[in-house]
This record gives structure tokens, sequence and C-alpha cells, in this order.
């Protein structure tokens, strides 16, 4: 049988935010299980009262992530190189039996300009293809005949070399994007391999969203 904890817990996981200012005792708890009496009435199809509220918030333990602990400082601490790398387009193509062999033409391109930057990735449906600008004509000339779902250009892509045990660090990203989504910088697109994390953003948020990595960096 649900109960006053479970809505709770239901509730502050979908909302991290929320969650994270509990975990540091900078939210007002007889303000929140106020807000909070409607929903989770809802939820349980029956009157609740905010002390009952109060006191499930007061006894909820947020997951030890959430907080500064000392492995997750060292990591943000060790993290690498920011670089960033301007006058980018970024193409997604639906997938088809002739886009790897046109693709292929693509990477011949690439070789020849060790400069450039470029990124490929396939999903099930669609594939995207980050490249620079520089390239972007002749991209679409050797996609001609595939389908184009998008082409955006006036992008800007942010890398952040990260340790080698990230891998193992739950919540890392959520630092990053925690960070990002308070400055209302909006992602265009994010990447990631083992030890490198990249986003993608327009033009005009590339300054505001370097400042952003920055600081959780220091």
């Amino acid at each position: 049988m649900k109960t006053v904890s479970n809505c709770v817990e239901d509730i502050l996981i979908t909302q991290p935010y929320l969650e994270e200012a509990l975990s540091r005792n900078i939210i007002n708890y007889s303000a929140l299980a106020v807000e909070l009496t409607e929903p989770i009435s809802k939820m349980l199809k029956k009157d609740v009262k905010p002390g009952a509220i109060m006191m499930a918030l007061r006894r909820y333990n947020p997951p030890p992530t959430l907080g500064n602990s000392i492995k997750m400082k060292r990591v943000i601490q060790n993290l690498g190189d920011i670089t960033v790398r301007s006058n980018l387009t970024d193409f997604t193509v639906r997938n088809s039996d002739t886009l790897i062999d046109n693709h292929a033409k693509i990477l011949a391109r690439i070789n020849q300009e060790n400069k450039l930057f470029y990124t490929f990735t396939r999903g099930i449906h669609e594939s995207n293809i980050i490249i620079s600008s520089s390239l972007k004509e002749f991209v679409q000339e050797n996609l001609i005949n595939e389908t184009f779902l998008a082409v955006q250009g006036g992008l800007s892509a942010i890398s952040i070399n990260l340790p080698q045990d990230n891998s193992k660090i739950a919540g890392l990203y959520y630092h990053f994007f925690k960070r990002l989504a308070w400055e209302g910088i909006v992602l265009y697109e994010v990447l990631s391999t083992t030890n490198e994390f990249t986003i993608l953003v327009e033009d005009e948020y590339v300054d505001k969203a370097f400042t952003a990595i920055k600081r959780v960096k220091s």
C-alpha cells in the first residue's frame, strides 16, 4: 500500500533540483508540505494533512550522489581542458541502405584535413553528422540522395576532458546539466565518449555555456 513517504519520494525523484535543495537544507519544509498537499492527496485518493507530508520530507534521505561527496569533489576538480570549436553545422539524416557508403566519401575528405571538427552518431532511425561548416556544401553534395531531417548551422561545441574513472561516478553529468539549466542555456546536442563530454549550442549561448561549465570545474 502506497504511503505519504512513497509519494514524497516519487515527487522528489522527478524533481532533482527540489531534491538537492532539501539535501542542502535551503528549503522551507512547511511551505513545501502545503504545496505538495494537493498532488499527494490525488495520488493517495484521500485527504492528506500538510503535517504528515512535512514529517515525510524531514525523514527523506536523498541519494548520497546529490551531496558534495569527497569523491565527487575530487573528480570535478580533476576535470581536464575545456575546448571550444565554433563554425559548426549539424546534419540529421534518415538511415538508409546507402548512407554508410556515402558517408565513407565524407570520411575520405576529412582524412585530408586533420584540423576539422567532426563527429558521427548512428541511431536506430537516424544518423547525425556534426562537422566544420567549411565542408557544409561538400556534405550536402555527397548526401544528396539521402533524406535530411534537419540541418542547423551557427553552432559551437564545448568539450570537457573527464578523469579516467568518470564512468564509475554516479551523478557527474547532473552537475553540468544543472548549471546549464540554471543559466537558461539550451543544448542543441549532447555527445560523449568514455573520457570526453561535449555539448553543442547555438553561437548565442557559447560564451554563457563556457562560463557555466568553468564554474562547475571551479
